[in-house]
C-alpha cells in the first residue's frame, strides 16, 4: 500500500506575533510513502530539484527522521520504507519547509500505524523545532495561534477573513532560522514588549474579523529590525510595501517578504527586483492523506 501525504506551507509570527502565529499557505509538498521488506530509498522528485542540492537521502533526512519518531511513539515496527519528495516549498526561505517535512514524516507515521492524526502529533512535530507555529499551521490549515506549557506544545485553529489575499515575495538568496535567531537581544525594552502585546492582540482580530485593521496590527518591535543585516534586501522591500501602506512583514526567520492584502497584487512602483512574486491562497486544510 502507498499513502500519498500533502502538506502546504506556512508563514509564521506575522509581525508581532513571535514564535506564536502561523499561517498555512496553498504551496504543497508531497511525500509518498511505500512500505517495504526491508531498507530506505529516498528519491527528491520535485520541480525545484536543484533547491534541493545537498538533502540527505538516508537516515538523517527530515521525513525519515520524524517518520521514525512517529512510529516509535505508535509503536509501530516498519521493516523498510520507499520514500519519494515532491517538494515545491522553498528551504531556508521562512515558508516552513522544515515544518512541512516533519509534519510529512509524522503523517506518514500515522498513516502506517492505520491511526487518524491526533493532538500528539503537533507535540511530536513541535518538538523537532522547539515551537509549534509553523507545524501547526501545516498540520491543522488556517491560521493558527500557537502556546507552549512546560515542555507541552498547544495550538489553537481559527478561520481567516475569506477577504486576505496573501502574497509572497521570494528572493533567490537563503538565510538560515539559526543566524537569525542569533541578531536578536536577549532583552527588550519593557515598552516595545507591550506594543507587541498590544499589536498581537490586534492582528487576531484583523486576521479572522477585520482585514483593514492589518496594517496597525502587523507592526512589529521584537524582531524584524535586529535582524535586517541577514537579509536587508527583504527589509527594504517590506519597508517600502508598508511605506504604501501594504500589511507586509517578514515571513518567519524570512528572507521571504509576506504581504496580507486583499487584492491579490503588489502596489504599482515597487521595486521588487530579485524577488519572485506569487499569490498563494490561505490553505484551509492542513496536512491531508490519500491512499493507492
Amino acid at each position: 500500500m502507498k499513502y500519498t501525504i500533502t502538506v502546504p506551507a506556512s508563514t509564521a509570527n506575522l509581525g508581532p506575533g513571535f514564535d506564536t502565529f502561523g499561517m498555512a499557505l496553498a504551496l504543497h509538498d508531497v511525500v509518498e510513502v511505500e512500505v517495504t521488506g526491508s531498507g530506505l530509498a529516498v528519491e527528491v522528485l520535485d520541480a525545484g530539484a536543484g533547491d534541493m542540492s545537498g538533502v540527505p537521502t538516508d537516515e538523517s533526512h527530515l521525513v525519515v527522521r520524524a517518520l521514525r519518531r512517529a512510529c516509535r511513539y505508535l509503536d509501530i515496527s516498519v521493516p523498510g520504507i520507499v520514500l519519494r519528495c515532491h517538494n515545491a516549498i522553498p528551504h531556508s526561505r521562512g515558508l516552513g519547509s522544515s515544518a512541512a517535512a516533519v509534519v510529512a514524516g509524522v503523517a506518514a507515521g500515522y498513516a502506517l500505524a492505520g491511526k487518524d492524526i491526533d493532538g500528539s502529533a503537533l507535540q511530536l512535530a513541535a518538538e523537532f523545532e522547539g515551537h509549534a507555529d509553523n507545524a501547526a499551521a501545516s498540520l491543522l490549515g488556517g491560521f493558527v495561534v500557537a502556546w507552549q506549557s512546560g515542555s507541552t506544545y498547544h495550538a489553537e485553529r481559527l478561520v481567516p477573513h475569506s477577504a486576505i489575499r496573501p502574497v509572497v515575495a521570494i528572493p533567490e538568496v537563503r538565510s538560515a532560522t539559526e543566524q537569525t535567531r542569533g541578531l536578536l537581544p536577549d532583552r527588550v525594552p519593557h515598552r516595545d514588549a507591550a506594543f507587541a502585546a498590544s499589536r498581537s492582540a490586534l492582528a487576531v482580530h484583523a486576521v479572522t474579523a477585520r482585514p483593514d485593521l492589518l496594517f496597525a496590527a502587523t507592526e512589529d518591535r521584537l524582531h524584524q529590525d535586529y535582524r535586517e543585516p541577514a537579509y536587508p534586501a527583504s527589509v527594504r522591500l517590506m519597508r517600502a510595501l508598508r511605506s504604501r501602506g501594504v500589511a507586509a512583514v517578514i515571513s518567519g526567520a524570512g528572507p521571504t517578504v509576506l504581504a496580507l492584502t486583499t487584492t491579490g497584487i503588489l502596489p504599482d512602483g515597487v521595486d521588487v527586483a530579485g524577488f519572485e512574486v506569487i499569490e498563494l491562497p490561505v490553505d484551509l486544510v492542513g496536512v491531508r492523506l490519500g491512499v493507492s
